[in-house]
């Protein structure tokens, strides 16, 4: 009798797994599809940057005072980053950024834009008035040079998620709109104000 049952077992247990996997399928076909074959349809409009620390910068802000980019985490950050002078792609980035900032509406108070400059830079005088809550800071060329820049030198804007790692690259004539619908969904994936887990962006920006 224990010759007949042992067979039994076996092709009962043979069954149950293969109609777990049988039931597992979808699930693991909508991986495999989603992180190896996502179609273009489904790509972030930001280049989607290596997640790591964004440099540690210290310089000093517009009003005179030491000014460090790690005092800032917690937040998500929405970074300019430009030369010696601010021409139109400069003007440009800084409005673009200021727009998608407000444009997320009751969650824009999770969003702090900085303007990074080198210590030679000037502030032009017309531009604080015009944009309210960014905050402004010279820092040493060298380690602004950390950053992730356009090769072409022109202004550059970065996202940093609240633990300080870079996560998306734009130019200065980035789309305001696209930017802006970048930034809602990475705010939707972080509730509570913390940066979604390393792979779980890709899902985020979908």
């Amino acid at each position: 009798m224990n010759s007949s049952t042992a067979p039994d077992r076996g092709r009962s247990r043979r069954t149950l797994i293969l109609m777990a996997l049988f039931a597992l399928s979808p699930i693991v076909a909508s991986y495999v599809t989603y992180f190896w074959f996502t179609p273009d349809s489904r790509v972030n409009y930001g280049e989607l940057l290596e997640t790591r620390p964004a440099a540690s910068l210290e310089g000093m802000d517009n009003h005179g005072s030491p000014f460090s980019l790690a005092a800032l985490r917690g937040q998500w950050l929405m970074l300019v980053v430009t030369g010696d002078a601010c021409d139109e792609p400069c003007r440009h980035a800084l409005y673009a950024t200021r727009q998608a900032r407000t444009m997320q509406g009751r969650e824009q108070d999770r969003v702090t834009r900085v303007w990074l400059m080198p210590t030679a830079a000037a502030i032009p005088a017309d531009i604080a008035p015009t944009q309210p809550g960014l905050v402004i800071a010279q820092v040493a060329a060298p380690s602004l040079a950390r950053l992730p820049l356009s090769a072409s030198g022109a202004p550059t804007i970065l996202i940093v998620d609240t633990r300080g790692n870079l996560v998306l690259r734009y130019a200065a004539d980035a789309d305001i709109k696209r930017l802006a619908a970048d930034l809602a969904r990475l705010l939707r994936a972080s509730q509570i104000g913390e940066a979604p887990r390393s792979g779980m962006l890709k899902y985020a920006l979908r």
